[in-house]
């Protein structure tokens, strides 16, 4: 009997059972093809529940009298009890997750007199046969029920014939453990869950194609699933549940993505057609690694592998339903996906209320797979069409579930602030809670209805102080805002956001270390956030401590390669540190992101510390970084023509004419020449006594040197043409510098 009950919870279909069921009475017949509301309405169960209910104390105490009255007058026959366990719970679950829904009565099972007594507890339960049945059979009748789950659970522990129960019961523990955060022991059941089942399974890597007009394979992540050769988990394959026909199942479709991944070379990495308990067990072990890892976009590739390889083999309902959850979770944030997570978010939904496919069919492995409720669905399809913009499609299903705050955010994002305020202020009256308040404070823009929250929740809601510091910060009243969110933050310190408010806050109130303190508390909750890094580095900028900020601004670049705001942050700090090779590199990128860059006061502190041969900050000799620089500069020229004080630089870096390499030298007077071309060409010159001489003083070097180079040169003609072309530049200077001035003014 044990046996038998733990087959028909988990809706076994092999023959076997089939048979037991189909000639074990009509109430497990009706148990079999998963007509439950057809158990509560039979005799055997009206007879165990009739009564007339006056004079029990509770619900749960008529329902005991009336199981033992029961089992004391035909103490031989269990199966009613049993059929009345097995439909309620099953019903319960229909209810709320496989579907479809069902329309029974209360009248129709419970005497008058215990509606009369209970109305409002029967109300608020919705379908108490389906809520306090079960419970009151493990709870309050031991003595009838307590040897049914352990003589099960005995036996699939120690025999060896039903393996695959066994490796169903380890996942269902595993699931347990996980929901009370007992991870360890979660990871025990799963592992003897593996071992019992004889799989492997590992990640690889494999050539091929995501969408349907890709034309070249590429490197996929895939899941590796293998059978060991010596699996003692295929022996018991009767036990194993026949898959369900994929026309039942919800359909998956998309124009462009494919539901499942077109590889090179298939036959290297062919799944074997996994059981129904295999399916689970990939499930789980999906379910384990997202519930003890981070987020992060390589863990996301790996569960995204985890459910590819699951919706390849559609089987089952459970198991399908699970992974079309997650899949559509890790697809939210991709612009090119989310648009097909939110249309097969509303297929599940649908196929809710549908009838195509029966409901022993939907309750295969149900157990052991740990699907999402539908209202959590409906809530995850409200989510996704927020994020497309359909708030009012969003805001009708969040109504439908009667999750209130959701809502009004849908409302104020539409602007219909008066329904918002209606809303709340109504449910404010029913019952009065933190969060309603603050959300009312939020849409009257009425800091007073912050703190009645934070005095209705004994001063422990986080929310109610973030909210004021947030209305403080928006009046740019710092002060005010700091000592909210120091409060909210000592009862919530995993408040990433308010980190973030908290260091702006103190940045605009200067207070530097305060602002270093919090933007450090950002990145330690969010390591991957640039812009906390880079405010972190600001800070300690202007606390004077550099070398923190040469750090904290090269993780702010790991974050973000692309921003150059950072960039010039980095260059700045470079200098300052002694860091001039990583100078260099920061300019080489800052050139990438913005083609017409320029820094001359970087590129003078550079030219001086390779020419100088001044130390780094390691120690090293800067006149090594020679070429490199050399090499920057050719970058800069090739952008930047146009700037007399970078063409100047990049003459010092060779010398400016007076080294003892004659080729520098002839480099250096180009450069020059070039800058005074660039200064000559600026409109006004020569009216503005500062430029003007400057222009002078670098037409005279330039002069200087070209008289220099040319003695360097061995063929009399190019010194003289070198020499021409310096005399005609000079000659023009001088004749507008004698036409622009007076007298008094030379």
């Amino acid at each position: 009997a044990s046996l038998t009950a733990c087959a028909e919870l988990r809706q076994f279909g092999s023959a076997a059972f089939k048979w037991s069921f189909q000639h074990g009475g009509p109430l497990l017949r009706l148990l079999f093809e998963g007509d439950f509301e057809a158990v509560l309405l039979s005799s055997p169960v009206l007879r165990l529940l009739d009564g007339d209910g006056e004079a029990s104390e509770s619900i749960e105490a008529y329902l005991e009298q009336r199981v033992l009255t029961y089992l004391a007058d035909a103490p031989e026959d269990q199966t009613a009890v049993l059929s009345l366990a097995v439909s309620c719970l099953s019903l319960f679950v229909q209810s709320n997750w496989t579907g479809p829904a069902f329309v029974l009565r209360v009248s129709d099972l419970l005497p008058a007199g215990l509606l009369r007594h209970y109305s409002e507890v029967l109300y608020q339960a919705g379908d108490p046969s389906s809520t306090h049945t079960p419970r009151l059979l493990h709870q309050h009748c031991p003595s009838v029920t307590i040897n049914l789950p352990w003589l099960c659970v005995r036996d699939l522990l120690t025999g060896g014939t039903h393996r695959k129960l066994a490796v169903l019961f380890h996942l269902e523990c595993s699931y347990t453990c996980l929901t009370y955060y007992e991870y360890r022991n979660a990871k025990d059941h799963l592992q003897k869950a593996r071992d019992l089942s004889g799989l492997e399974i590992n990640m690889t890597g494999a050539l091929g194609k995501r969408t349907r007009f890709q034309e070249s394979c590429i490197a996929q992540l895939i899941l590796s699933v293998k059978r060991k050769e010596d699996s003692p988990a295929r022996l018991d394959g009767d036990l194993s549940p026949a898959p369900t026909p994929t026309e039942l199942l919800p359909k998956l479709n998309d124009d462009t993505l494919l539901n499942q991944m077109t590889l090179a070379e298939p036959q290297e990495h062919q799944l074997p057609q996994l059981t129904a308990e295999e399916q689970a067990l990939v499930l789980a072990v999906c379910t384990d690694f997202q519930k003890n890892n981070p987020l992060h976009k390589l863990n996301e590739e790996e569960l995204l592998a985890f459910t590819t390889c699951l919706l390849s083999q559609p089987k089952f309902w459970a198991v399908e339903v699970t992974s079309l959850c997650l899949r559509t979770k890790l697809e939210r944030s991709s612009s090119r996906r989310v648009e097909r997570a939110m249309m097969q978010t509303q297929t599940l939904v649908d196929f809710f209320s549908e009838k195509t496919c029966p409901v022993q069919e939907r309750l295969k492995i149900f157990y052991s797979c740990q699907a999402p409720p539908h209202w959590s669905i409906q809530r995850q399809l409200a989510t996704l069409l927020t994020d497309l913009g359909l708030t009012s499609s969003a805001l009708l299903i969040y109504e439908r579930l009667e999750l209130w705050e959701d809502a009004v955010v849908c409302l104020e994002r539409i602007g219909q602030h008066g329904k918002a305020e209606e809303i709340l202020r109504r449910e404010l009256e029913k019952k009065a809670t933190p969060s309603l308040y603050c959300l009312l404070g939020d849409v009257v823009k009425d800091p007073q209805y912050y703190d009645q929250a934070w005095e209705l929740s004994g001063q422990r809601s986080a929310r109610a102080q973030r909210s004021r510091a947030l209305h403080h910060l928006r009046n740019k009243d710092f002060q005010q805002c700091v000592e909210c969110f120091e409060r909210s933050l000592r009862i919530n310190a995993m408040q990433l956001g308010v980190w973030f408010s908290l260091g702006c806050a103190y940045f605009a109130l200067e207070n530097y270390d305060g602002a270093a303190k919090s933007f450090q508390r950002c990145v330690g909750l969010e390591p991957d956030n640039s812009e906390a890094w880079n405010n972190l580095s600001t800070a300690y900028i202007k606390l004077r401590k550099k070398e923190k900020a040469f750090h904290t601004l090269q993780e702010a670049l790991k974050c973000n390669y692309e921003r150059w705001q950072i960039w010039e942050n980095f260059i700045a700090v470079c200098v300052d540190v002694g860091e001039f090779a990583e100078a260099i590199r920061a300019y080489h990128r800052l050139l990438d992101l913005k083609d017409k860059y320029q820094d001359v006061e970087v590129l003078e502190i550079l030219v001086r510390a390779v020419v100088e041969n001044l130390a780094d900050r390691r120690g090293n000799h800067a006149s090594n970084l020679r070429g490199k620089l050399q090499e920057l500069f050719g970058h800069i020229s090739a952008r930047c023509s146009t700037d007399a004080k970078i063409w100047k630089q990049y003459a010092c870096l060779y010398g400016n004419g007076y080294s003892d390499n004659k080729e520098d030298n002839a480099k250096a007077l180009q450069f020059l020449s070039k800058a005074h071309r660039c200064e000559t060409q600026t409109a006004g010159w020569e009216k503005e006594p500062h430029t003007f001489r400057t222009v002078l003083r670098g037409a005279m070097e330039m002069g200087t040197v070209s008289i220099s180079c040319s003695r360097e040169r061995s063929n009399p003609r190019e010194a003289l043409q070198l020499l021409s072309s310096a005399r005609l530049s000079l000659k023009s200077v001088a004749t507008k510098a004698r036409v622009s001035t007076t007298p008094s003014s030379q």
